[in-house]
């Protein structure tokens, strides 16, 4: 009986991990958030390489075409929205994801759900004039593995830039801020490691790096190295991307 129990259990508890990493729960989720905050919302799945975007008609004012909804798309970069922020703000965002992922790596598994990066970033609206839109990001982890599995991004138009802080990363449950950063990213990188983590975050491999600055893939590798030293980011991409799985 005590087997048989401890079996069912086991059962229970397997079926209650496997309904937290159900995609259609965050799926629903990323619907709701869309419809009811007026937000665009990127749900995207780590170990699939998959990205679900739901469009409220925010989506209309930063010209982006509304089609079916969700829009499903075989990346966990979401080019359509990325190529609309502004190449400074895309770069800070990218920085930004690095350093909210070590920061959770770092956080007791149980307790990672209480946080959340907001941001301010400009995009391009219809009239391909930027406005300032407030960003979100939530990750959501693996009770199997501790490893990252969901991430949930979400765009509001902003009414100015004064409303978002340019980065904050908090803990909502607390009402604290854990992060509050507004480092000058050009006064600490060179203009060739900018270049570079440009690259980077656009998905850009190292051979293809060198190629685009006409270096050599160790000096690739060595504007990398400096470039995670400087912002203090113990983690290389590689690292970073082999973790969603």
């Amino acid at each position: 009986m005590e087997i048989r129990e401890q079996l069912s259990d086991k059962l229970l508890d397997n079926a209650s991990k496997k309904c937290l990493l159900d995609i259609e729960t965050y799926k629903q989720r990323a619907l709701v958030y869309s419809q009811m905050e007026g937000a665009i919302c990127v749900l995207s799945d780590m170990q699939e390489n998959k990205s679900y975007i739901y469009k409220s008609h925010a989506a209309a004012e930063l010209g982006l075409t509304m089609g079916e909804n969700p829009t499903e798309i075989a990346s966990i970069w979401e080019e359509e929205m990325l190529k609309k922020i502004h190449p400074d703000d895309r770069l800070k965002k990218y920085i930004h994801e690095l350093r909210f992922f070590k920061l959770l790596d770092a956080v007791e598994m149980e307790e990672r759900t209480a946080y959340s990066v907001v941001s301010k970033i400009r995009m391009k609206d219809k009239r391909d004039e930027y406005r300032w839109v407030k960003h979100r990001m939530f990750y959501m982890y693996s009770p199997y593995n501790g490893r990252l599995r969901f991430a949930l991004c979400l765009y509001n138009i902003a009414i100015s830039s004064s409303s978002v802080s340019d980065f904050l990363i908090i803990n909502t449950i607390k009402g604290d801020v854990v992060v509050k950063d507004k480092l000058d990213y050009k006064n600490i990188l060179s203009p060739r490691e900018l270049e570079v983590l440009k690259y980077v975050g656009e998905g850009y491999a190292s051979k293809q790096i060198a190629d685009l600055l006409s270096i050599s893939i160790n000096t690739v590798s060595r504007h990398r190295q400096n470039i995670l030293e400087k912002l203090k980011v113990k983690n290389s991409t590689q690292a970073f991307k082999d973790s969603f799985s």
